[in-house]
């Protein structure tokens, strides 16, 4: 077994394909539907807003789909990404496991996002695209296409949640600096925004209204397509290039995960790091994969299984996911890349069939776990990626009350060095634990009922 801090793994092995989970699936997903019919959506229900090779991906069930040349030689720029061994938390913990995190946050977006973001920008480029539309929480979405729509020459269109819009300028400025055009949303642009600001003036947004506003615009302009950050099938084999290389990089080093923990908003984070061992699982390795979440915006551990829309104007198929309802507000926590009422149908249908784990904790625990992580550890985490890391704090403590060792990695899929706001609150103790409130959620629930 290695000792080392880092592992690391040479430019030619980075992963040359993409794993795809659905072609190891106990049981498949159930089709997306139409919003309007209500039966399965095919490629024609998305061509207006996704090039044919993503639609694709979106509903292949092969089990490796190629990197094409093209983005490989983009994902050289900073991968392979390294994992850490976490020595000085482990220490400071006094827990007898071992603590491994992927980092993420050394790509030029500083976080996973541009593993997808590449591969979409490139596959619209090719298929004649030149404008891209999207939506972002935190931020870090839209920092990672605005950086591939550099790298391809193409337009890029981002309506970011107005609370994180306000609570981190300097995303803004980011995305400004690759040539972007940034809105906060709801925003006056389009008529979903205006109808949310004609209801609601003072709204601080979701990223359901922010994805109705960038799917409007793409459907509406021939020359636009729609880009997604997390959620969609195809987003989540993208990130399968994290998962792909922790495995390499755990075998270099001799062990294995007892349990691999990713934060989760829509799931991307999670199933990157996790759905390349769960291949493992499946084949009768014992690993457990946990998603962590912020209990403002509990989708996995409070929300149901069903049909419902993936925002609030309705543009957007209806899926089978674990969902708040399309109208759920979430209330502003920092994390604004959590803030998403739905969930991945993959990840959904793992955790409803009892293949995955998912957990929920308050803001300022997570804030506390985050600042021991950067004090021992020396990376300050994005507040998204700081879920993760506490879920890996709660395993090593536990561990520790076991009198046990485990293995325990994590995906650290992002730095925090725009979100010094946040740990300016938390510092001077003016960080609140907002909850979800129950009766929002139970209204948010029953309107399911007219779309589902």
């Amino acid at each position: 077994m290695s000792d080392e801090t880092k592992i690391l793994l040479e430019e030619k092995e980075i992963p040359q394909a993409w794993y795809n989970i659905q072609a190891d699936l106990p049981n498949p997903l159930s089709p997306p539907l139409n919003p309007v019919t209500k039966q399965p959506a095919g490629p024609a229900d998305l061509a207006n807003i996704f090039p044919m090779d993503l639609i694709a991906q979106e509903m292949s069930r092969e089990r490796w789909i190629d990197i094409p040349g093209e983005v490989l030689d983009i994902y050289r720029l900073w991968r392979p990404t390294p994992v850490f061994r976490a020595k000085r938390l482990e220490k400071a913990l006094q827990t007898p496991a071992q603590i491994y995190y992927k980092y993420e946050g050394v790509s030029p977006a500083g976080s996973h996002k541009p593993n997808t973001a590449i591969a979409q920008a490139y596959y619209n480029k090719k298929s004649g695209i030149n404008k891209l539309t999207t939506e972002t929480g935190a931020g870090q979405w839209g920092s990672a296409l605005s950086l591939a729509c550099r790298f391809f020459d193409m337009e890029c269109t981002v309506f970011m949640v107005r609370v994180s819009y306000d609570q981190k300028p300097y995303r803004r400025s980011f995305m400004e600096v690759y040539g972007a055009k940034v809105f906060p949303s709801p925003s006056p642009e389009t008529a979903s925004g205006r109808k949310i600001l004609a209801e609601h003036p003072d709204s601080s947004g979701s990223l359901g209204i922010a994805i109705s506003e960038a799917v409007e615009i793409a459907m509406q302009r021939p020359d636009t397509n729609y880009s997604l950050g997390s959620v969609l099938n195809h987003v989540i084999l993208h990130q399968t290039v994290i998962g792909l290389e922790a495995k390499a990089q755990m075998a270099k080093a001799g062990v294995y995960p007892d349990v691999v923990i990713g934060c989760h908003g829509g799931g991307t984070n999670f199933g990157g790091i996790a759905f390349p061992f769960l291949q493992d699982k499946f084949n009768g390795r014992k690993v457990r994969a946990l998603a962590v979440e912020p209990l403002a915006c509990p989708t996995l551990t409070k929300g149901k299984f069903l049909y419902d829309l993936g925002d609030v104007a309705g543009f957007t198929p209806l899926m089978e996911m674990y969902t708040l309802g399309h109208n759920f507000m979430p209330p502003g926590i920092h994390a604004g890349g959590l803030r998403y009422h739905g969930a991945s149908p993959l990840v959904s249908r793992l955790l409803h069939d009892g293949l995955i784990e998912a957990q929920a904790y308050k803001q300022t625990d997570v804030f506390k776990s985050a600042v021991l992580f950067a004090r021992n550890e020396g990376i300050l985490p994005a507040p998204e990626s700081a879920h993760a890391i506490h879920g890996a704090v709660t395993e090593a403590l536990e561990a520790r009350e076991a009198g046990e060792k485990r293995v325990i990695l994590f995906n650290l899929s992002g730095h925090g060095y725009f979100d010094l706001t946040a740990y300016d609150s938390y510092l001077g103790n003016r960080l609140d634990d907002v909850e979800y409130a129950p009766e929002d959620l139970e209204a948010s629930l029953r309107d399911i009922g007219s779309v589902g």
